[in-house]
């Protein structure tokens, strides 16, 4: 057995976000210490459909849920993991069994006892098929049993080796809950979920916002935290604004102390306010991408779907609607990834002749009156269901903008307006063409999530391959990934899977997310967690 008490440095393939993360404007630190008390209200531009984070598909989840939940581990900027609830663990040498020793002393808000039982009940509340899970099941891997040894010792084996287990362990998704608010059923937890943090809900009304108030009895904050001890807020509110407009002019009147996604048009207005800061961090895991179905329909065909990618300029798209605060993805994850493969930025481009050369090649040859494509009469259509309710980053307006642009190139694309509710019954069926959505998670193993032929939508089960791409070869790469602990290895192993995407055009990656975070100067020591969303224990708000 290996024990490790953290920093757990090198076990596992993870990004050095603070290498490739944003970088935070200049902040005018105010004198003294810390202020406690006060409120801090953030203007949020999204929100979950359902709380709890084990079962949502929506990573927005672990936002509104880490002032709440803590985690096991914890993972610092540099990849290296740490204790958290868990004071120790010990990984068996074959890596298939995880045996975790576990804080004394702590309890969860609603006052039940923080134990090995109430852990258990967690992880086998991820894998119980009425959860339903999404983020959480496929962050799961070869999941096989959890066991409590005695009330603080957890034992989790896998059934195969699984090196990103840690990594999965540290964010929102595997939050622990209170084992009573768990049994009250799915649709309480979608309203509310109980930890062990250092906020408490006080309620949540959607489309409106989320308040909390400070857990006066915290005092099991990880090591990498600033402060030990409750949070200094006294209390923290999310404001659902989706609006751009409203929720900068928010911002800058001093109606609300911070916001999140800062219109790209507004970020240098903002930082010319000597009121007010950008702090940015560039998030990990997938990037925006598309998602042509590779399974069904026109895009079947690789000639016709590197057409669809050459053919539309999407790097000038991005930097003429986003004024430069978005890179353009080459790759399905992002830079802040470790296992990126830079050789990507050269792997493909825009070429208009070659994508042109590529749908005659396709038989997609003739046109018709009004200039898109056609082959036996049909004309050349693509269906993408577009969740408008939930777009954000002005996705809306840039998939009119592709939409155009692919009309250039012979393509009709066709919005079907769907819901939330009727979204997933075509994702889970492959009723679509092209789908997008981005997935941020803290590990190269993001690939596997995306392209795992194990994680092609059933009706029971919502994986995140949704361009349904069934490789083996590619498979078998995302396999010997999950089975070694050298960085090196995984790295080349990563590389491949990036580049075969590419080549196969399996996906269309589309821009490189940055959290663009608009506060007032006198809002401090905001920090981010491994999916780059913002955290606020170690917030504090300056009463000058």
């Amino acid at each position: 057995m290996r024990r490790f008490r953290a920093p757990l440095a090198a076990l596992l393939l993870l990004p050095l976000l603070a290498a490739c993360g944003g970088t935070s404007a200049p902040q005018e630190e105010p004198a003294g210490s810390p202020a406690k008390g006060g409120s801090l209200v953030f203007g949020v531009n999204t929100e979950p459909l359902n709380l709890d984070p084990h079962a949502s598909p929506q990573d927005v989840t672990g936002l509104f849920t880490r002032p709440v939940l803590d985690s096991l581990v914890a993972l610092d900027d540099k990849g290296d993991i740490h204790p958290w609830l868990a004071s120790s663990w010990e990984i068996s040498d074959d890596g298939l069994t995880y045996t975790f020793k576990l804080r004394t002393g702590v309890k969860f808000s609603d006052g039940t006892p923080f134990d090995a039982a109430a852990v258990k009940t967690n992880l086998d509340h991820i894998v119980d098929p009425a959860t339903k899970s999404q983020l959480a099941a496929a962050a799961f891997g070869p999941y096989e049993k959890s066991t409590v040894v005695d009330p603080q010792t957890i034992e989790v084996k896998f059934k195969e080796a699984y090196s990103p287990f840690l990594a999965a362990l540290a964010t929102a998704y595997f939050g622990i809950q209170s084992p009573k608010q768990l049994a009250l059923g799915p649709e309480a937890l979608a309203k509310k979920v109980v930890g062990t943090g250092p906020f408490v809900i006080d309620a949540f009304v959607p489309h409106q916002g989320i308040t909390y108030h400070r857990n006066p009895d915290y005092d099991w904050a990880p090591a990498i935290a600033k402060h030990t001890g409750p949070a200094y807020l006294e209390r923290l509110e999310f404001k659902v604004i989706v609006e751009d407009a409203v929720r900068l002019g928010a911002l800058t009147s001093g109606q609300i102390d911070a916001i999140a996604g800062v219109p790209p048009v507004n970020v240098k207005q903002v930082e010319a306010n000597p009121k007010l800061t950008i702090i940015r961090k560039q998030a990990p895991g997938g990037n925006y991408n598309y998602y042509p179905n590779n399974e069904k329909g026109v895009f079947t065909d690789q000639k016709v779907r590197q057409a669809f990618r050459d053919g539309i300029d999407f790097a000038t798209v991005v930097d003429k609607l986003y004024f430069g605060a978005f890179d353009p993805a080459f790759s399905a994850i992002s830079p802040a990834t470790a296992g990126y493969d830079k050789a990507t930025e050269t792997q493909w481009k825009y070429d208009p002749e070659g994508a042109a050369r590529l749908l005659d090649e396709a038989d997609w040859s003739a046109k018709d009156a009004e200039g898109y494509r056609t082959k036996d009469g049909q004309r050349l259509t693509v269906r993408w269901p577009f969740l408008k309710a939930l777009a954000r980053e002005q996705r809306g307006t840039l998939a009119e903008q592709v939409q155009a642009e692919a009309k250039k190139a012979g393509f009709d694309i066709q919005f079907v307006d769907v819901t939330p509710n009727d979204f997933t019954p075509k994702a889970l069926a492959g009723d679509y063409d092209l789908i997008d959505f981005s997935w941020q998670r803290a590990d190269g193993d993001a690939l596997r999530n995306l392209f795992a032929i194990s994680n092609i939508p059933n009706p029971n089960f919502f994986g995140q391959n949704l361009a349904r791409w069934n490789d083996p070869e590619v498979d078998g790469w995302l396999t010997d990934a999950l089975r070694t602990t050298d960085l090196a290895e995984r790295a080349a192993l990563y590389a491949k899977v990036q580049q075969k995407a590419n080549a196969d055009a399996s996906i269309v990656p589309v821009y490189v997310f940055t959290y663009l975070l608009g506060a007032s100067k006198n809002v401090q020591d905001i920090t981010f967690e491994p999916q780059a969303f913002p955290t606020f224990y170690d917030a504090w708000v300056s009463k000058a």
